[in-house]
């Protein structure tokens, strides 16, 4: 993977930031740092190459190779939910900080003990809420997006399960007991709720009454 500045730099970005709004780390978050850094480096590869976005990759000597650039936001915001879902994995209450950093950076929700997949993206995401769900591959939001939990009367809450290939555009919402088909668009503005959409759709409105067409 090609850097846009130098590998061993992109770890100290990190602290550096994270030391701009909390106490200075201790020298066992440090570690817990070097330890996740690899795992997510890795996550983050895969998942770039696998983006159409023009910046996510560079031709050198006529071989396309993918890009990481800290100072292209989606690439830091992916590369922040990552590094805190490391963490969560190993225990590590720096898992906290590193989620409220990507908070305050990018204004997203993707919580650390959510298991987004391994290909996920996003454009201009301001105000988006990736709650619990389960989420297949190549997920891809806009802004002002949420996806969340229902409260059923005893108590008990419910998620959403997403397909393959879902993307939601601005201000959709998919909320509670919803099974989302693969290759599924959610246009602007949608509220799914509790309902079920097929396989190669695009949904309109606002349920009980979405509208549901078929995709091409």
């Amino acid at each position: 993977m090609y850097f846009t500045i130098p590998k061993e730099e992109v770890l100290k970005l990190v602290i550096k930031q994270l030391e701009v709004y909390f106490p200075v780390l201790s020298s066992e978050e440090k570690n817990a740092l070097d330890d996740c850094f690899g795992t997510v480096l890795e996550k983050c590869e895969y998942n770039f190459s696998h983006s159409e976005n023009k910046y996510f990759s560079i031709v050198k000597d006529g071989v396309k190779e993918t890009r990481f650039d800290p100072l292209h936001s989606i690439q830091w915001m992916v590369f922040l939910y990552y590094l805190s879902h490391e963490l969560f994995l190993i225990k590590s209450k720096l898992c906290d900080k590193v989620y409220y950093l990507n908070k305050i950076m990018h204004s997203v929700d993707l919580f650390y003990a959510v298991s987004l997949p391994d290909v996920f993206g996003a454009e201009h995401p301001l105000g988006s809420v990736m709650g619990r769900a389960v989420y297949g591959e190549n997920f891809f939001f806009y802004q002002g997006c949420t996806v969340g939990g229902f409260h059923c009367k005893d108590s008990s809450i419910v998620y959403p399960i997403i397909g393959d290939n879902v993307r939601m555009f601005a201000n959709s919402s998919i909320i509670g007991d919803c099974h989302i088909g693969n290759n599924v668009k959610i246009g602007a503005g949608a509220l799914i709720k509790n309902q079920d959409v097929p396989d190669n759709s695009v949904v309109f409105g606002t349920s009980p009454n979405i509208i549901i067409k078929q995709g091409k």
